[in-house]
């Protein structure tokens, strides 16, 4: 039976960051909160328990799961070929809904599904969120609803389609936006906009000038 906590109370924010830390550990799905809608995480180096967020939302490998940091820091021992300008990202939309793709460490022990040696990694604008990931490590997130169907802004919608599929849900109300974040491929010379999200091109071009736009 999935357990729900509120974060909005603090007695119950400090057991259910617990319960849901536990879980992660145990190679277990949480929902939580972040700053465009509410995910749904696993241990970003457990297979199975990214194989289990998959299968929780009818999704394929072949759209690999992101990851959800709590640090910048943390990508020193996630990336390789990290360039400048990706950095440059880094510090001027961080934390916040900017994704980047850029190229994992080859040592990594993980299987976020058919990612062709990238990952899409994230450090999200949310309390709960950032002490959950500083507490775990790396998770991988996706939106927590079925693939086909919107993605949800509160935690009812959540607990409405993943059901037990997930053991803890954190709700935090409603989130502030249900725009998706930005995502940027720095794994080229120059950074390309895969999805404009939150950010705009205009928005990123203040950092990346010569930032292309995929058609």
């Amino acid at each position: 039976m999935a357990r729900r906590y509120d974060t909005n109370d603090a007695t119950d924010r400090v057991t259910g960051l617990r319960e849901a830390a536990s879980a992660v550990r145990r190679g277990e799905l949480v929902v939580l909160p972040t700053d465009t809608v509410y995910g749904i995480g696993a241990d970003a180096f457990s297979s199975e328990a990214v194989a289990d967020l998959l299968d929780a939302k009818g999704r394929g490998r072949s759209m690999p799961t992101p990851v959800l940091i709590g640090s910048p820091n943390t990508l020193h021992g996630l990336v390789t070929d990290f360039s400048e300008m990706a950095w440059e990202l880094v510090d001027a939309f961080w934390p916040g809904a900017l994704t980047l793709v850029a190229k994992h460490q080859p040592s990594l022990q993980w299987d976020l599904g058919d990612t062709r040696g990238t990952v899409a990694v994230r450090m999200p604008l949310h309390p709960v969120a950032i002490e959950l990931l500083t507490e775990v490590g790396p998770m991988a997130v996706s939106s927590a609803n079925l693939t086909g169907h919107p993605a949800p802004e509160d935690c009812d919608a959540a607990q409405e389609m993943l059901g037990d599929s997930v053991s803890v849900y954190l709700d935090g109300g409603p989130t502030p936006g249900n725009v998706p974040s930005s995502i940027v491929d720095v794994t080229r010379e120059v950074p390309l906009l895969l999805r404009a999200g939150a950010i705009s091109a205009d928005e990123l071009r203040k950092v990346v000038p010569d930032l292309e736009v995929a058609n």
